[in-house]
């Protein structure tokens, strides 16, 4: 699918802030000048290639540990769509950090799902399909970086003891006892985690941050740790892996991502995702790191008034400095500033001195110091986050979704009730549907429920168009015509009749089917004693066979228990739909059905929703509480001749029931429930 040159080109339905913010930020040129090296890698990679042929870059990033579900439907149409409005690109990219739960037959799965959606990983003649796996090699050195420049440690305290030290909201957390170690001694025996000499659990690697911040995720995060386990990509190369938090920025610096835009719970890791990527900047982005060095001399032989301008700027910024030595002295001279702020001239040279002297330390306090002068001085990506999807009367965990597969809730990740993307597929959903869904529902940033009959609405405005239309019958009943030899001749007799593919489709021709002297008709269309406003057929009442003629109910058949087996009727001569005198006699009920001697048997599966509750999961509820005992209801039916040879995935309106998908699975003619003609949800 290829990206239009700009976002005029394929003006959207809708807009939402994530639109908004590119459109600024292409704007003010925040991308403008970068470099591709026509793969991800660091900075020096970047700066040897060519420029950027993509105006934004975005990613879709899962971890390959299940099926992707229709939340993650939401994701996929959110960033690849995003991208080709803005001319840009979107990379697949698998968040592989987990080699416990992580499988090939998962990877092979969700890209396959995302190109079923339509969507592509290839532009600009390069396939951006890539693997957190890939990068490995440079989270270990940015780890090693770290605790080399005093900013990480490692930590041989137990799991139990970590958890407890950390504290709560009301309590701030308490030091490691390892966490001042020197930093060859913490090198050393991140060297060893490598080399496999300690077990799992042993020890951890973790980020010197603030153990009382308010926010617990800035408590000295763990940023790797040991997993002796075979990794579907890089096999027994490590057994050590970095942890999720610490790899996503990585990656999505590595492989020059714009806007990395994921869901509300991590709006609590967004400042360390931005600690991580402001704290390697000198290894992660040489050349951009080498020319704000140059920018702060520029800015030093500009005179006095520069010099101190640019000063109180980073004084600004201080709540970004960390508490390495050479932090804390500057941090003791922009408290001083406050104090007087006649000092700040007579502190410069002290100031640039410290700042040119250590540069490697003040990477945070320059990402930002330096905006007014050089947008995007390290050219570092940004996350933005969005309300995820919940949508009523389904779960969404993948955890979840496998324990129902696991204990034979439901018959596999594509069970038709699922609401994962192969489920939904086998379902009949199009892909088509599920973007109009997307584009439907929004994008924002407060958490909130979306009713599954939105999902339904759309699915059915995308068919409407469509489907051709088919008539059956699931819960069938004979229908005799008692006076059919008398009015053809001959009790075999089937008369030709048709019908138009689709009311509004003339291109998509007519069908046709038989009617004979028995005729398969829904049970619920007669009635021996009818409710009021009932039209259909009862003794004495005429109603009309869709496409065919008018009949007259007579009576009916019954077995032992006064179960009605067969409905008596007449045929009105002469009232065959389509002749002239098919208005002869005026009725106000019409009855589909499906003819005894030519209808094909076939399988159809009724589907509701799998749980009773719109909520089943919230609050810690028990889901499996909440599962519909009557969420799939199997009925033998019939269909017209022309669908015995329907072909898997063919979507048909059956009329009056709703729409249906041919899922010839195992040998027989069957058909799955898309849905019905009207919302049911909520209902």
């Amino acid at each position: 699918m290829s990206a239009p040159a700009h976002k005029e080109d394929n003006k959207p339905s809708s807009s939402n802030f994530l639109r908004a913010i590119i459109e600024r930020d292409l704007a003010q040129g925040r991308h403008q000048g970068r470099r591709w090296g026509g793969s991800p890698g660091d900075g020096n990679h970047h700066a040897h290639g060519e420029p950027d042929p993509a105006r934004v870059r975005l990613r879709f990033p899962p971890e390959p540990n299940g099926y992707l579900h229709v939340g993650h439907a939401k994701s996929i149409c959110l960033n690849f769509g995003l991208a080709q409005e803005y001319g840009g690109v979107c990379h697949l990219r698998f968040d592989d950090t987990n080699p416990e739960k992580e499988e090939q037959e998962y990877v092979d799965a969700i890209k396959d799902a995302v190109q079923w959606l339509g969507w592509t990983w290839e532009a600009h003649g390069t396939r951006h399909l890539y693997y957190a796996s890939d990068y490995f090699d440079f989270m270990y050195r940015a780890a090693e970086y770290l605790i080399e420049h005093g900013h990480a440690y490692v930590d041989e305290q137990t799991p139990e003891q970590m958890r407890a030290n950390r504290g709560d909201f009301t309590t701030p957390g308490v030091d490691s006892p390892y966490r001042d170690r020197p930093a060859a001694e913490s090198l050393a025996r991140l060297r060893e985690m490598r080399d496999g000499k300690h077990p799992d659990g042993a020890m951890v690697v973790r980020a010197k941050i603030d153990m009382a911040s308010p926010n617990i995720n800035l408590r000295d995060p763990a940023i790797y740790r040991i997993k002796h386990a075979t990794h579907h990509n890089t096999g027994d190369r490590w057994c050590i892996y970095p942890m999720y938090t610490f790899a996503h920025p990585i990656e999505d610096a590595l492989e020059n991502i714009t806007h990395s835009i994921c869901t509300l719970e991590f709006e609590d890791q967004r400042p360390f995702y931005d600690w991580v990527l402001e704290r390697i900047v000198p290894i992660l982005r040489e050349p951009e790191f080498r020319r704000a060095c140059e920018l702060v001399e520029r800015i030093e032989q500009q005179g006095i008034e520069a010099g101190k301008e640019f000063a109180l700027r980073c004084h600004n910024h201080a709540h970004k400095l960390d508490h390495s030595e050479p932090e804390e002295r500057m941090r003791a001279l922009f408290q001083k500033w406050e104090r007087d702020r006649d000092a700040v001239i007579a502190d410069l040279p002290a100031f640039f001195a410290l700042l040119q002297s250590q540069a490697h330390q003040f990477t945070p306090l320059l990402a930002h110091a330096l905006e007014p002068y050089c947008v995007e001085p390290f050219n570092l990506p940004h996350q933005y986050e969005f309300a995820r999807l919940n949508l009523t009367y389904v779960v969404t965990s993948k955890r979840k979704l496998k324990a129902l597969v696991d204990e034979g809730i439901v018959d596999g990740w594509d069970d038709p009730r699922m609401p994962t993307i192969v489920g939904m597929r086998r379902r009949g959903y199009t892909p088509e549907a599920i973007r109009l869904f997307a584009e439907r529902i929004g994008v924002s940033k407060a958490n909130g429920w979306i009713d599954y009959g939105l999902l339904e609405a759309a699915v059915r405005d995308d068919l409407d168009g469509k489907a051709p239309r088919a008539m059956a019958v699931l819960d069938p009943v004979r229908l005799k015509l008692t006076n059919w030899a008398e009015v053809f001749g001959s009790a075999n007799h089937l008369e030709p009749c048709s019908a138009p593919a689709h009311p509004k489709r003339d291109d998509l021709g007519t069908r046709e089917f038989r009617l004979g002297a028995e005729v398969w008709i829904e049970r619920e269309d007669f009635a021996e004693q009818p409710p009021k406003g009932y039209h259909r057929l009862f003794p004495g009442n005429m109603a009309r066979l869709k496409y065919g003629y008018v009949v007259k109910c007579t009576g009916c058949e019954k077995d032992a228990d006064g179960n009605v087996t067969a409905v008596l009727a007449e045929v009105v001569p002469d009232t065959k739909s389509g002749t002239p005198g098919a208005d002869a006699v005026k009725v106000k009920g019409v009855i589909t059905w499906v003819g005894v001697r030519d209808g094909a048997q076939a399988e159809v599966r009724l589907y509701d929703r799998l749980f009773n509750d719109p909520h089943p999961d919230a609050g810690g509820k028990d889901y499996k509480a909440a599962l519909n005992p009557d969420s799939v209801k199997v009925v033998q039916a019939y269909v017209e001749p022309s669908l015995a040879a329907a072909a898997p995935g063919t979507r048909f309106q059956f009329e009056r029931h709703g729409y249906f998908v041919a899922d010839a699975r195992d040998g027989r003619l069957a058909f799955n429930r898309i849905t019905s003609l009207k919302d049911t949800w909520g209902k």
